[in-house]
């Protein structure tokens, strides 16, 4: 059982930069994939960002690459997600998700058994 707790949410305007976490419980937190996905009101759960046990690998959604970085420090359980340049369309609840890596996909929320209670990000014109 793993429990995810986000932070870092905020309101900013475009153009800012936020650097959300997400710590985890367990001590098995390196043999997780991690990732980030969001949901906008109204629209489905989306992918941003993940990232492999391995901390090299990394994956970014089309609509944030070249914007966000994720990262992980598997000493201090915790996964960030530095997002710069925001836009309005960032907007969203951010939600942590982490699963054991398999070396499956790792780019669908289906391949997430644990979750984080979400952050607000609000980015305003």
């Amino acid at each position: 059982q793993v429990q995810l707790v986000e932070s870092g949410g905020g309101l900013v305007q475009a153009g800012a930069s936020l650097r959300l976490s997400c710590a985890a419980s367990g001590r098995t937190f390196s043999a997780y994939a991690m990732a980030w996905f969001r949901q906008a009101p109204g629209k489905e759960r989306e992918f941003v960002a993940a990232i492999r046990r391995s901390g090299v690998i990394k994956y970014y959604a089309d609509s944030v690459k070249g914007r966000c970085a994720i990262s992980r420090d598997n000493a201090k359980n915790t996964v960030y997600l530095q997002m710069n340049s925001l836009k309005p369309e960032d907007t969203a609840v951010y939600y942590c998700a982490a699963d054991i890596d398999t070396g499956r996909q790792v780019t669908g929320p289906d391949n997430y058994d644990y979750w984080g209670q979400g952050t607000q990000v609000t980015v305003s014109s």
